[in-house]
C-alpha cells in the first residue's frame, strides 16, 4: 500500500491498493532514491511529487478544453494516481526495494507507470521494476550523462542512473538526448557509454537534427521508457533544479518528444525538480504540462500528427 495523497494529479481518483488498479496509466509519486552523504540541494527533490499534484489542480477545470500543445481537446487516458512509494530520506536500499515493487505492481495491473521523483537515483529502481516487460528501450533527457560508477562507494547515486541501466538484462538500449556543459562525467565514463552502445546526442546535435531524427534512431517496435531529468530543459524553461546549464530543450522540443512516443510508451519518469527552488510555480506547471501532453489520449479527428 503507497501512502496516500491529499488530491489526486489532474484530478485523478487516487488509489494506493496497487493491487485495484483500473486505469491506463498510473502517476506513482517516488519523493526518496538512494542519498548520498551530502546530497545537498538534492534533497528537495523529495517535494516533488507533492508539488506537482497542487500545481496541477488549477488546471482541473481545462480538462476537454482546447490544448494547442497536442492540437485536441486536454483529454487524458484513464488515469488513477497511486499516491507514494512510502520512504525515508537516509534508507537507499528500503527505498529501492518499496521503489521496485510498486512499479512491478502497476505494471502488473496493466497500467503504465509515470513516476514524478524524487532525484535521479530513483530512476534506477523504476527500471529495475521493468524486469518482466523487456526488453525495453530508455530515451534519457538530461544534460548530464549519469554514468558514473560510484560516488563515494554509492553504486546507485543519482550520477549513476544509466551506467545501472546498461548492466540490466531487459534494457536493450539507452538513448541520451540534451547532453551540454560539464558535470559528472569524466573522459573514461563518456568512454564507457559509447562502448555499452549508448547513443550520446548533445543538446547542439539534437538541436541541428530535431526530434524526427531522435525518432528515427528508436526502433519501431520498441517499447520505450523515458527518463526525463529535468535540467534537461533549458533554465528559462525549467529553472528549479539544482545544476542548472544553459542550452537545454525548449518546452516545445520536449512536447514533440513525448507525444511522438504515446503509443510506444512503457513508463516515465520526471526527476530532480526541487520546489524550493521555483519561481512563481512555473517548473510545477511544466512538469504538470508534460505529462499531461505524454498522457493525452490519441483522437484520430485530431489535427496534429499521429504518434509515431
Amino acid at each position: 500500500m503507497n501512502g496516500p495523497v491529499a488530491a489526486g494529479f489532474l484530478g485523478a481518483e487516487v488509489e494506493t491498493d496497487l493491487g485495484r488498479l483500473d486505469a491506463e496509466v498510473a502517476i506513482l509519486g517516488v519523493p526518496f532514491g538512494w542519498p548520498y552523504p551530502r546530497p545537498g540541494t538534492t534533497a528537495g527533490c523529495a517535494e516533488a511529487p507533492s508539488a506537482v499534484r497542487s500545481r496541477s489542480q488549477r488546471l482541473i477545470r481545462y480538462r476537454d478544453h482546447w490544448d494547442f500543445d497536442v492540437d485536441g481537446p486536454m483529454t487524458l487516458r484513464p488515469m488513477v494516481d497511486s499516491g507514494d512509494v512510502p520512504g525515508n530520506a537516509m534508507d537507499g536500499p528500503g527505498n529501492s526495494v518499496r521503489t521496485t515493487e510498486a512499479v512491478t505492481a502497476i505494471l502488473r495491473g496493466g497500467a503504465i507507470p509515470i513516476c514524478i521523483g524524487g532525484d535521479d537515483s530513483v530512476t534506477i529502481p523504476i527500471l529495475r521494476g521493468f524486469a518482466e516487460r523487456g526488453p525495453i528501450t530508455v530515451l534519457q533527457v538530461d544534460a548530464h550523462l549519469d554514468f558514473r560508477d560510484d560516488v563515494g562507494g554509492i553504486r546507485e547515486g543519482y550520477s549513476s542512473p544509466m551506467r545501472r541501466a546498461s548492466e540490466m538484462g531487459h534494457v536493450e538500449r539507452i538513448i541520451q538526448v540534451g547532453l551540454r556543459g560539464v558535470g559528472s562525467a569524466r573522459a573514461g565514463d563518456v568512454e564507457d557509454a559509447r562502448a555499452a552502445g549508448n547513443l550520446l546526442v548533445t543538446a547542439r546535435e539534437f538541436r541541428e537534427r530535431g526530434v524526427a531524427w531522435v525518432f528515427g534512431q528508436i526502433p519501431v517496435d520498441a517499447s520505450v521508457f523515458v527518463a526525463f531529468d529535468c535540467d534537461g530543459l533549458d533554465p528559462s524553461v525549467f529553472p528549479a533544479v539544482s545544476a542548472q546549464a544553459p542550452g537545454g530543450l525548449s518546452y516545445v522540443d520536449a512536447v514533440d518528444l513525448l507525444i511522438g512516443l504515446r503509443s510506444r510508451l512503457a513508463g516515465a519518469a520526471f526527476t530532480e525538480f526541487v520546489p524550493a527552488l521555483d519561481v512563481n510555480g512555473i517548473s510545477a506547471l511544466v512538469v504538470t504540462r508534460l505529462i499531461s501532453a505524454l498522457s493525452a489520449k490519441w483522437r484520430p479527428d485530431w489535427h496534429a500528427r499521429p504518434p509515431l
